[in-house]
This record gives structure tokens, sequence and C-alpha cells, in this order.
């Protein structure tokens, strides 16, 4: 359990620093394709100090895969926030991890028991809940929105369940080379789309992104091996609730960001989901 409140605080703080960006005016697309390199970077380097520079098929091929449905998650997402609220794309981004719990219980039988059901049950109007106070354009979402909110729920889903299936793929020992490979592949990307648009990264974008795929190579890392110990079930449960209660959290009192009411209730029904979930 000791590795799933490291996992959680690490994607805290993964937030943290992306808000941090946002409140910065920094372009996303050059600070999360930086950030994906530097991962890539950081790993390998790992991997050629420690001897196992190694890449077998399979762990190109996931990581191949992995990436690009990453850095087309991201993408969608950046598109969708065009044309839709901040609050509507946030809450499709955090309610995506009923894709890989569905596909854990469905697809790989992950164990849960009753009061787990009622966790994650409990899981996903709070995360609706504590959502609802973000703040965003009032632009009503047509049957063309809701549609594109959808693609970013599936997308994010497939993300997480990308990371999910290294487990039952038999790739637990080969997760740093995935991850190096997820990370080139979704920062090339990520980069020709920059170059697509004609943007000129700037110096305080590059070493933000520097900084958070430093910190990222380890807190990916940490949420693999959770991942290898822990049942999807669990996990995303848990760290999606838990991430937004804290995210909720700091808001209120670091960001100085007012908690309506109804985000205040969600907050106080992801304790009890949390805790039914563990």
């Amino acid at each position: 359990m000791s590795w799933l409140i490291f996992a959680i605080l690490l994607d805290f703080g993964f937030v943290q620093i992306c808000k941090f960006s946002q409140r910065r005016g920094y372009y996303a697309p050059v600070v999360v394709s930086t950030n994906y390199l530097v991962l890539s970077a950081v790993l390998a380097a790992w991997l050629l100090a420690t001897d196992r520079f190694t890449f077998s098929a399979a762990a190109m091929q996931t990581g191949l895969i992995t990436g690009a449905v990453f850095i087309g998650s991201m993408s969608l997402m950046m598109r969708v926030l065009e044309v839709a609220s901040v609050g509507a794309v946030l809450t499709a981004f955090r309610i995506s991890i009923a894709v890989p719990v569905a596909l854990g219980i469905w697809l790989w039988q992950e164990p849960v028991v009753p009061s787990q059901y009622g966790g994650i049950v409990l899981a996903f109007p709070a995360l609706l809940m504590m959502t609802s106070g973000t703040r965003g354009n009032a632009r009503a979402a047509s049957g063309k929105t809701f549609g594109l909110l959808f693609a970013v729920f599936l997308a994010q889903g497939m993300s997480h369940s990308c990371l999910r299936s290294v487990h039952y793929a038999g790739l637990d020992g080969e997760f740093v080379q995935i991850l190096t490979v997820m990370g080139a592949t979704a920062g090339t990307i990520g980069y020709i789309y920059i170059a697509g648009r004609m943007r000129r990264p700037k110096r305080s974008e590059l070493a933000t992104g520097i900084g958070l795929g430093a910190y990222n190579a380890l807190a990916l890392s940490v949420i693999m091996i959770t991942l290898s110990r822990l049942p999807g079930t669990l996990f995303f449960p848990a760290t999606g609730c838990s991430v937004i209660l804290l995210d909720n959290l700091s808001a209120h009192f670091f960001w100085k960001e007012r908690l309506n009411r109804l985000s205040a209730a969600g907050v106080a029904l992801a304790i009890l989901a949390v805790a039914l979930v563990i």
C-alpha cells in the first residue's frame, strides 16, 4: 500500500506542476512534448548506466503504441478545450478511469470485493462533483462537442489501459524500456505538431518541460511499479479520487480558488470512495 500512497503523491505533484505551467500561460504542447523527450532521455541514461540498454520487440511495440496513444490523447484534449468548457473537458478526462477499471474486470478478471464496488461506484459522482468547481468558458455543449468530450474520455482511458496492459503482457521487468520508447515516440510526434503550427518554443516553456520530464521519469516509474503489484480496480479509483481531492484542497488553500458547495460535497464523497476502495 505504500507504493500506492507514493504514486498518489507523485501524481498530485505532477498536476501541480502542470497547473503552474498553465498559470504562467506556457504553450502546453511545448511543455508536454519536452517533458516526454526528457523523460525518455533520463530513463535511457539510467538504462545505459545499469547496462540494460536492450529492447525486446514486445517492449518496443508497447512503447510505440503507448507513446502514440499518450500524445494523441493530449492533442485531442487541447483541441476540445477550444470548443468546450475547461470543467467539461476535465470531467471527461478524470472519469476516464472507468475504461481501465472495466477492462480490468472484464478482460483481466481483476479481483473486486463488494466494498470496493461501492467505492468504485461512488468515485464517479465524486469526480463529477469535484470537477464542477472548475472555471471555464460558458459555451454550451452541442452534439458535436459531446462527441469530442466522449472521445477525450476514451482516449485518456486507453492511455491508462496501455500502462495497465504492461503487467498482463508479462513486461513488468521491462517497464523502463517501455517508458523510454513511449517518451521518445510521444515527444517526437509532439514536436512534429509544434513545427506544423510554426510555434517557436520559449526558454521558460522548455525549462518547465525539462523539469517536468525529470520529475515524470520518477512518477511514471513508481506508477508502473505500483500497477505491477496492485489490481487496476484498486489503483485507478484510489488515485483518481485522491489526486482530485488533494488538487481541490490545494486549489482552495494554496491557489486561493474558491471551492463551491458541490465541489466541497464531492471532496467528502471522494474521501468515502477512497476509504471503501482501499
